[in-house]
């Protein structure tokens, strides 16, 4: 079967703070809250998807809520930063000032491999970054969104992964994925390379960018830190094929998990990033209208008759305006 890796479909990160996670998403930087429901494998946190008008395939960044974790330790086998893409420069001049009238702390804009960059934080150290991505087509920002339509996020650019093993991170994206090289650039002051990947028709949302430092530390996922990315797959048939082969090639990977929304295959790659490799449907709007996304606790149909047990280990969720 002839297979193809069409791009990024969504990034999930670790929040301690429900809350404040929510009002910075949806507040500050304007993204819908396309679904309000639980980690399947630890029902006592959220899991907050974060996207555009519907929450489509490559839009959405989402975040397990686990105080308890430690806090993220950025280096070998994480991944960071997540990168955003925005339409023009004029944008990024944009958000440069909202940014500046928030508060929130930021760099300079700077080019990379020909593009604007703006690099940032969240509130809990969730390294960001905002993409002029030229005006290609991608998600269609929320009406009722806090930032006027032409300078909304319209999804994820790429993300960059810090590896532990570069030579292994390349030879699975490569051989097994079907990524290609699209570039190799030095970190200033001789720390390191960068590699970028491509996948599908490249471009915005289709690209990963592989660091290779010269001296390696490990890092650890946590609170501020992504959890996991996950790649697209369009149909049921397509993501069983990806799962024979990433088992023919001796990668410990999960069995197909059907998540509702939609469905999932998890396994580790060598330098140490979790990959998840998702199908794009059938969609957030299979148990909600489209109007009211976001706005109640949604349960997939497996856990909906444990809804009583559910709500009482969950913290509310306080968002001021």
């Amino acid at each position: 079967m002839e297979m193809e890796i069409p791009g990024i479909h969504h990034v999930t990160a670790i929040s301690g703070d429900a809350s404040g996670n929510v009002r910075f998403y949806t507040q500050a930087l304007g993204l819908r809250l396309v679904k309000k429901t639980v980690n399947q494998d630890d029902v006592k946190a959220y899991h907050l998807f974060y996207g555009d008008e519907t929450g489509s395939p490559g839009t959405e960044v989402t975040f397990f809520d686990w105080p308890h974790s430690p806090a993220a330790i950025q280096g070998a086998g994480t991944i960071a930063p997540i990168a955003l893409r925005v339409p023009s420069a004029a944008s990024l001049a944009w958000w440069e000032r909202r940014l500046d009238d928030l508060g929130v702390a930021h760099g300079p804009i700077e080019e990379r491999d020909g593009h604007g960059v703006l690099p940032f934080a969240d509130p809990e150290g969730q390294l960001l970054e905002l993409v002029d991505d030229g005006g290609r087509p991608g998600g269609h920002p929320w009406e009722r969104s806090t930032v006027p339509a032409e300078h909304g996020i319209t999804g994820v650019h790429d993300v960059t992964i810090t590896s532990a093993d570069p030579a292994g991170t390349e030879a699975v994206m490569t051989r097994l994925m079907g990524f290609r090289r699209a570039g190799v650039t030095q970190l200033p002051d001789g720390a390191g390379m960068v590699t970028v990947y491509e996948m599908g028709a490249g471009g915005p949302g289709a690209q990963v960018r592989v660091v290779a430092l010269g001296q390696p530390r490990l890092g650890q996922p946590g609170i501020g830190g992504v959890h996991h990315v996950a790649y697209r797959t369009p149909n049921p048939e397509e993501h069983r094929a990806w799962r024979e082969r990433i088992a023919a090639a001796g990668l410990s990977v999960t069995p197909v998990i059907d998540r509702f929304y939609f469905k999932s295959i998890y396994f580790r790659e060598p330098g140490g990033a979790l990959f998840e490799i998702a199908t794009d449907g059938p969609g957030f709007a299979s148990d909600e209208p489209v109007e009211s996304l976001g706005e109640h606790l949604a349960l997939p149909p497996f856990l909906e008759g444990r809804r009583a047990e559910i709500e009482a280990g969950l913290r509310p969720i306080e968002v001021l305006s």
